[in-house]
């Protein structure tokens, strides 16, 4: 299984931290007790789809073997990753694509200075504070990652019937509009891990499916309709998209 997802994620998903896989009864359930709390004070940040920051060095390398041969023919492709965290991301387009110029994006400061100082030497990597792409230029890039960003892990946790309020369905489907508008014609657009299907959105007739992951390869995350309603044991495989020539 290429796709790697450790005990540390299982657990967080399970509602508890790593180290309480080896909590006695009582301890497991007081700090899940002290998870719920939190999650139920969590303060909602605009623009932030996904309050866990959790990220790892080539979490997704067939993903990335496939965006590398598709753009095989462009010398130095134009790469946003959208939701980069801490530049675990970013570390893994520039393995990838050693020549490529990187724009990443991310909600949290400490994330982005974090981003600076790991990419100073390389000044085809820039990165910015921002909950959106809507500071990007029009189909200025040949391909867009957005990889475990459009999700809200409290769903998932809880086992919500529904998204709202906490992750609607008309903000997956404005993130994912902006997103599009991004890419070139003949680009691609990569989602990975989200609460909701590509497919149910007004921008999905101007992309073709060009990659669908194997099952091992998704994630636990619960999937939701256009009208917020879960989704009763439904996966979703199609990740990458390539937007049309008109």
């Amino acid at each position: 299984m290429e796709d790697r997802f450790p005990v540390a994620k299982r657990a967080m998903w399970s509602g508890f931290a790593a180290d309480d896989i080896m909590m006695s009864p009582l301890q497991r359930f007081w700090s899940k007790g002290r998870f719920a709390l939190s999650r139920r004070l969590r303060r909602p940040v605009p623009g932030r789809f996904q309050p866990y920051i959790y990220t790892l060095p080539d979490r997704y390398p067939w993903l990335f073997r496939f965006a590398r041969s598709a753009l095989s023919d462009v010398p130095a492709p134009r790469l946003l990753s959208f939701g980069c965290s801490t530049g675990d991301e970013l570390a893994s387009l520039r393995h990838v694509f050693p020549q490529a110029n990187i724009r990443g994006l991310d909600i949290a400061p400490s994330a982005i200075a974090g981003c600076r100082a790991r990419f100073a030497c390389d000044d085809r990597v820039s990165v910015a504070v921002a909950a959106s792409t809507a500071g990007e230029p029009d189909e200025s890039y040949d391909a867009v990652f957005c990889l475990a960003v459009l999700c809200h892990g409290d769903l998932t946790v809880s086992r919500a019937r529904r998204s709202d309020p906490l992750f609607p369905f008309a903000n997956f489907e404005r993130a994912v509009a902006d997103l599009a508008r991004c890419v070139r014609p003949g680009g691609y657009l990569f989602i990975h891990t989200s609460n909701f299907r590509f497919c149910d959105t007004a921008t999905a007739p101007l992309f073709e499916t060009v990659l669908e992951a194997q099952p091992e390869q998704i994630a636990a995350d619960l999937l939701y309709d256009r009208n917020n309603c879960l989704l009763e044991a439904m996966r979703y495989y199609p990740v990458g998209f390539r937007k049309r020539v008109s």
